[in-house]
């Protein structure tokens, strides 16, 4: 075979046009055995020793193939634990149908978030009237406030959007939140409750400044303040 008999001019002869002629006739090397046997490529590891061009593809299949695997183990990790997520929110669920009155409503969602989610640094933040009477009796998880007070403003624009939002939050949202001795708190999963809030607020929060991040996915804590909201209007 000579460039000229395949059309190509000797002085356009490169990586890309060898490539493209390698591509477009597969088979070259089977039909060039013998060249085939002389080609040597160096060895890319520290050994500095040179292999046959079929060890090297040999090699480079060896590593794509650990690649994938990688990536299959990541793709598995992730199934599982949305798995376990799924399971939680199962819990979540059928404690909510067993959820009589208001009360026991949000005394199953403290009881779900602790034992069932290990969230332990939880707040259910209400506008409810009929909550108001309530709070002294659930302890810190609940608190009730109106949509008009003054910290509460500060959360308008999460309120407003009606999406979950994670990541790190104002000193004085936190202390509001969690009270003044909350400092461990690092990030916080908030996420609306109702169109647009309507219903109130709920904070998880982690010792972990990395724990929720704005990056993170939204779409299970989606799908818990969409049971609350059903829950505590039912």
């Amino acid at each position: 075979m000579t460039s000229h008999a395949r059309g190509i001019k000797h002085d356009a002869i490169n990586d890309g046009s060898v490539t493209q002629y390698l591509e477009t006739y597969p088979d070259f090397f089977e039909r060039n055995v013998t060249l085939l046997a002389k080609l040597r490529l160096p060895h890319l590891r520290e050994s500095g020793a040179t292999v046959s061009l079929v060890e090297r593809q040999v090699e480079v299949l060896r590593d794509r193939n650990q690649s994938l695997e990688r990536k299959l183990a990541e793709l598995l990790d992730v199934a599982r634990a949305n798995d376990a997520l799924a399971n939680r929110i199962h819990c979540l669920s059928q404690r909510l149908i067993r959820g009589r009155t208001l009360l026991e409503t949000i005394n199953a969602v403290e009881t779900s978030l602790r034992e069932d989610f290990d969230a332990r640094n939880s707040v259910l933040l209400l506008f409810m009237e009929q909550a108001r009477d309530l709070e002294a009796g659930a302890g810190r998880f609940l608190k009730t406030a109106h949509p008009a007070d003054e910290v509460v403003k500060t959360f308008d624009s999460l309120l407003q959007s009606g999406k979950p939002r994670c990541g790190q939050i104002r000193d004085a949202q936190r202390d509001y939140l969690f009270g003044k001795d909350s400092i461990e708190i690092g990030s916080v999963a908030l996420a609306p409750l109702g169109a647009k809030g309507v219903l109130g607020l709920l904070a998880i929060g982690a010792s972990d400044a990395d724990r929720f991040h704005p990056a993170m996915s939204t779409e299970f804590l989606t799908r818990i303040s969409e049971l609350l909201a059903n829950a505590l209007t039912r």
